[in-house]
């Protein structure tokens, strides 16, 4: 059942999001709720998703139990404001943020996590 309505998959469970960045290289998820603050991080993501082949994204609701994976990661203690955005490389974290974020703070992160080794 998807909680967010957003064109980008969403994620159900703590299984497949680790199945996610295992199988993937670079991984954004956002984890948040249909809301002022994540809507624009939505829409960046979904901007950025045609362009970004070596990247994928994702979405997770925030209330869902099964967010805890992001929740309570370390990376997030002290994050106060939604969406908990989670950049992941090689399977570990790469970087995290929280609060609204716009499409030059999203694609920096991008850019220098996971930027194509020429």
């Amino acid at each position: 059942m998807k909680f967010l309505q957003t064109n980008l998959p969403e994620i159900e469970t703590a299984a497949e999001l680790e199945k996610l960045i295992n199988e993937n290289e670079n991984v954004m998820v956002c984890c948040g709720r249909m809301g002022p603050m994540c809507l624009p991080v939505y829409d960046v993501m979904e901007e950025l998703e045609e362009d970004r082949s070596n990247v994928k994204f994702a979405v997770m609701a925030f209330d869902n139990p099964e967010a805890a994976v992001i929740r309570n990661a370390p990376e997030c203690r002290g994050f106060m404001g939604l969406p908990f955005t989670m950049y992941y490389k090689n399977g570990k974290v790469a970087d995290a943020t929280s609060s609204i974020q716009n499409m030059q703070q999203v694609t920096s992160i991008l850019d220098k996590q996971f930027a194509e080794k020429a």
